[in-house]
This record gives structure tokens, C-alpha cells and sequence, in this order.
């Protein structure tokens, strides 16, 4: 057999891996001494198995490396080389090595796959609440354009008082439907046990009307809420009040005021 077909037919393959019989193995060697060309194809498969089992899990740290080979090897009882052993027995322990370990780190892969898998569960969780909020976002922003963009309400500018003197808001009025929505983008945040009422009114004589509370004011993220109807109101405005609201307005507290 030339030293081309013995590279070519397998057999340098199994004699690595430790699967000639005795007689094999002598053959093999007589050719590598025979032929350089043998000799380096076998260092080469060798150095491809070295290669093979430090690649299968390139994210292990060499500390850890070194442990899991050690752990390994321990528990299946490896025998370790003795250098006066002979070649091709120091060739078939290493590559039974290189499987355990390889399969090792297989698992330790699996492990991590898992912990990913679990992490991205969790991401898209998220993802679907943001979804959600920003669905509901979208459906209070296209609720406030109707209310502003509906030709049948008159805006109708609230100013700030003496009070608070850069304080604003918007009345939204159909006086068809007596609908009443109000913007209070322009307001502060109540403090803790107070609330926003606001008042219809009318000026001859002057007669306010409540007309509703600007309840859960700090999580409305539009600020603008819908009221009761106002039945001829010839103006609004809003007062800060007690938690739960007045039965006339505290002309002190008031914040915005405007006529229609």
C-alpha cells in the first residue's frame, strides 16, 4: 500500500482514534516511519481532535475549562498517560478523553441554551405589556384629537388666577349636547388630599354648578377628562378643592377661569 492510499482509505483516522487491532497499529507505524508524508498526517489529525475539543464551547473561561476536564475525567475514571506508554495507546486514551470532555461541555451548553431561553421568555412578557400600553396610549391620543378636532365644540380658554397666576386649562363645549371635556395639561399636580372641581357657570346672576371632579389626575396622562353636562354655562372654572369635592367652590382656591 503507497503512502497516498493509506491517507486516503481511513485507516490513519482509526488508529488515532485507537480502533486497529495490534497488528494495525505496527503496519501504521512502519509506514509513518517509511513515510514523512504519513507521519504528518497523522500530527495533523492529531492537532484537528486537540483543536475540535478546545472549540466546542469557545465561551468557557480557561479556569473553568480546566475544572470541567477535570471533573470529567475523574468521574470516568481516565487513566492518566504514562509517557512510557506506548504511542498508540497514548492516542487512544486521548481521544477518548477529547470525547468526554467534548460531551461535558455539550452539557454545559444545553445549561446556559436553557438560562437564554428563559431570559428572553421574560423580555417578550415585557414586550407584550409595552405593546399594550403604548396601544392604549394611542387610542387616548386619537380620542383627545376627535374631542379637539369636532367642529361643534367651542375651546374656550380658562385663565390663570390670583392664585396661581400661570396656571391654564381648556374647556371643550358642545353646546348642542352640553358636553363638556376639559384640558388640564396646564395645571400642577394637586397636593396629596386636595382635588380640581370644576364649576359651569352662570354670570347674571352668578351662578356655579358643579359640573365634576378631576379625579386620578396624576395617572391620566392626557389630562384631559370628561365632565358632567353644563346645561347654558356661560363660563367655567376650576377650583381646588377637599379630597371628594365642595358643594359651592372656594373662590380662594381658584385656579383657571374663562368665559365662553
Amino acid at each position: 500500500m503507497s503512502s497516498r492510499e493509506i491517507i486516503e482509505s481511513g485507516t490513519l483516522e482509526l488508529f488515532v482514534f485507537g480502533k486497529l487491532t495490534e497488528e494495525e497499529n505496527k503496519e501504521v507505524i512502519e509506514m509513518s516511519k517509511k513515510y514523512s508524508e504519513v507521519q504528518e498526517e497523522i500530527l495533523a489529525i492529531e492537532s484537528a481532535i486537540i483543536n475540535l475539543s478546545q472549540s466546542v464551547s469557545p465561551h468557557l473561561s480557561v479556569t473553568n475549562y480546566e475544572k470541567i476536564r477535570t471533573k470529567l475525567l475523574g468521574k470516568n475514571d481516565v487513566i492518566s498517560i504514562n509517557r512510557k506508554s506506548s504511542w498508540t495507546n497514548y492516542i487512544g486514551w486521548g481521544a477518548a478523553a477529547v470525547f468526554v470532555i467534548g460531551f461535558g461541555l455539550q452539557y454545559f451548553k444545553l445549561d446556559e441554551s436553557k438560562t437564554t431561553i428563559d431570559k428572553l421568555a421574560t423580555e417578550k412578557s415585557l414586550m407584550q405589556e409595552s405593546i399594550v400600553d403604548l396601544e392604549f396610549e394611542k387610542q387616548e391620543a386619537e380620542k383627545v384629537l376627535a374631542i379637539v378636532r369636532d367642529n361643534n365644540n367651542i375651546q374656550v380658554a380658562l385663565g390663570g388666577q390670583e392664585v396661581a397666576p400661570n396656571a391654564y386649562a381648556k374647556a371643550y363645549y358642545n353646546k348642542e349636547t352640553n358636553e363638556v371635556y376639559i384640558d388640564a395639561s396646564g395645571l400642577p399636580n394637586p397636593p396629596e388630599g386636595k382635588v380640581y372641581q370644576v364649576w359651569g357657570l352662570k354670570l347674571d346672576p352668578l351662578t356655579p354648578q358643579s359640573i365634576g371632579l378631576l379625579d386620578n389626575f396624576t395617572a391620566n396622562n392626557s389630562k384631559v377628562f370628561k365632565v358632567e353636562k353644563a346645561d347654558g354655562a356661560e363660563a367655567f372654572g376650576i377650583t381646588l378643592e377637599p379630597a371628594g369635592g365642595s358643594v359651592s367652590p372656594t373662590l380662594e382656591q381658584l385656579y383657571t377661569l374663562g368665559k365662553v
